[in-house]
């Protein structure tokens, strides 16, 4: 017997802010989907810098100036709006937990990044971050609930700790509960939480 809600969607916007000021980087942590995630207006509003794909199925062309080597037929590439980074997870089975893992260092290494004063780094301005997946629902909450969890375990002390207050901010509906995240996502995550600490823990 199907799930009867695992067809059932609920509306959302296309972005909800997670974490205002966000303590140790000062910047306020949105979660969303594709459309937030492509929508420059939104960004420009809530001052969205960063923008962290978790999707591997999901590519966003965020080149709004051409880089001077482009000729065609190359496909489109130079600059944009925002700084980029984006992880590959799968919405389901078949995420190693080391693709969490380094989803968690990437992200934590992107708020502590500075640009350089180059042309060619135009996005200097650390802004408000964006995560985001297909539907901001299942592989965005898993990368941001291990990021809230490892950074800020006073207050998350278990990933489950976080993933209620990202439910709670998104306004996921109970009903979604048992894929928001998928319930894979949330055992890759676990893993690469105790990874995460096992590394932490061999370091002087």
């Amino acid at each position: 017997m199907t799930n009867s809600h695992a067809k059932k969607r609920y509306p959302r916007p296309p972005m909800s802010l997670i974490v205002q000021n966000i303590d140790g980087y000062h910047v306020d942590v949105y979660l969303g989907g594709s459309v937030g995630a492509a929508d420059h207006q939104l960004h420009q509003q809530h001052n969205i810098k960063v923008i962290f794909n978790c999707a591997v199925n999901l590519d966003i062309d965020f080149a709004s100036t051409t880089d001077q080597k482009h000729q065609p037929p190359l496909l489109n590439f130079g600059t944009g709006h925002v700084r980029y980074y984006k992880i590959g997870l799968i919405d389901g089975p078949g995420n190693p937990p080391e693709m969490l893992l380094s989803g968690y260092y990437l992200l934590r290494a992107a708020l502590r990044q500075r640009m350089p004063e180059k042309a060619s780094y135009p996005v200097k301005e650390q802004g408000n971050l964006l995560i985001h997946c297909r539907g901001g629902r299942s592989r965005s909450v898993a990368l941001l609930a291990l990021f809230l969890h490892l950074e800020y375990p006073q207050t998350y002390p278990n990933l489950q700790s976080a993933i209620d207050l990202i439910r709670d901010k998104r306004a996921l509906h109970p009903d979604e509960w048992h894929e928001t995240p998928k319930p894979a996502l949330i055992h890759a995550a676990e893993q690469a939480a105790s990874m995460a600490k096992h590394l932490q823990s061999m370091t002087p």
